[in-house]
């Protein structure tokens, strides 16, 4: 598949600008600051409904606008398909499919696919545990993007629980138990084993897609490291439970078995959990430990082999989805932002070398130097708010 067109409006700094877009490599060229990320970032959100560089929407709408439009014709072979989102914070987004009645946003996902790989993929090696779990959670919804309607869902009743347990726990604390207040919080409290079924539900489903993803990530990662730093050691993609040093390797795989993990794990982490007001188990904690050799990635690392690493994260991912999309989705869209500059003449010329062939590469670069000569093509000049191809 690829972006055949991009149009935004109110965009951050782009109140309209309208992009045709060819398969194969297009880069986009300009000084820093003039919006080169800002259309590759609109792509990625058509993908994901979220942002590589923003925690919310609110910074996407341009300055004394009230909401944002992100637009792109989309072509799968001889099919051709154009979405939309409108973005308006503090209220709901809202989205089209073919420019007919409005959809839930989530229904687009899988419409337009991307791997982007950004300097902020740093934080996949050496930042916090969240930044790994996005990371599977978005590759788990691009692999099947009914998987939005579960995490929405896991995330929902996670808040409802632990407003619950809050309350519990302030109870507590202040003695209120006799009192009519007490009382409530206590009653309250009697629905827990529901919403605890509730979230080992859906985190049984989400779980047992991450641990299918790192089984599938784990060997094509390797390659990707292999090829980018040969003979840089070997990798290892190892996921562990709850953020303690819980492994997860004897966990079953299907989801029915996993709810019936969750369960135990809630049941035996009740009390600490009321004492504490707050989840302490579930999906929500977990992380995707990274060891280079015998060590582990974060910590031990080189900024070099960080970044090596970090890189091989997307090319796996970009080669488990390009695998998986053989039989109609086609390739998803390789968006690099902003990388070839961080990296050394070695490891720019064999990413090039390694991402040429895809169906469509999106680039960006502060100077035209900094693509690489193997990634030729369509180049864009970004200046100004204009984009203009040359």
């Amino acid at each position: 598949m690829h972006v055949a067109h991009l149009s935004l409006a109110d965009f951050r700094s782009y109140a309209r600008v309208e992009v045709p877009l060819d398969p194969g490599v297009s880069a986009f060229v300009g000084p820093n600051g003039q919006g080169k990320t800002n259309l590759v970032e609109a792509i990625g959100y058509l993908a994901t409904l979220g942002s590589h560089r923003v925690a919310n929407d609110a910074p996407l709408v341009r300055a004394g606008a009230g909401s944002a439009i992100v637009r792109a014709a989309v072509e799968h072979g001889e099919r051709r398909q154009t979405v939309e989102l409108e973005i308006n914070p503090g209220r709901a987004n809202r989205a089209r499919i073919n420019r007919a009645s409005p959809v839930r946003p989530r229904d687009v996902l899988g419409i337009v696919r991307t791997v982007l790989f950004a300097p902020e993929d740093l934080a996949l090696v050496k930042g916090d545990p969240g930044e790994r779990r996005r990371f599977l959670d978005e590759l788990v919804t691009a692999r099947s993007p009914r998987m939005a309607g579960v995490r929405q869902e896991y995330d929902r009743v996670l808040r409802q629980r632990n407003t619950l347990l809050k309350s519990a726990a302030l109870a507590r604390r202040h003695g209120a138990r006799r009192t009519a207040a007490g009382a409530g919080a206590a009653d309250d409290l009697s629905t827990l084993d529901v919403w605890d079924q509730h979230l080992a539900r859906a985190g049984g489903e989400l779980l047992a897609h991450r641990l299918d993803l790192v089984t599938s990530l784990e060997p094509l990662t390797g390659k990707a490291y292999d090829q980018l730093a040969p003979g840089g050691g070997g990798i290892g993609l190892r996921y562990r439970r709850g953020g303690g040093e819980e492994s997860a390797d004897a966990l079953p795989r299907t989801r029915e078995e996993l709810y019936g993990v969750l369960l135990a794990d809630l049941a035996g982490a009740r009390r600490q959990e009321i004492e504490r007001g707050v989840t302490l188990v579930g999906p929500h904690r977990d992380d995707l430990l990274l060891d280079l050799g015998d060590l582990p990635a974060k910590g031990y690392a080189s900024h070099g082999e960080s970044w090596s690493y970090a890189l091989a994260l997307r090319l796996a991912s970009y080669e488990l989805l390009r695998a998986e999309g053989a039989h109609g989705g086609g390739d998803p869209v390789l968006i690099l932002d902003d990388v070839f500059a961080e990296l050394d003449a070695t490891r720019r010329e064999k990413l090039a070398e390694l991402v040429a062939p895809g169906e469509q590469v999106l680039v960006t670069a502060a100077v035209a130097e900094d693509v690489p000569p193997a990634l030729a093509g369509a180049r864009f000049s970004v200046s100004g708010g204009t984009v203009e191809r040359r």
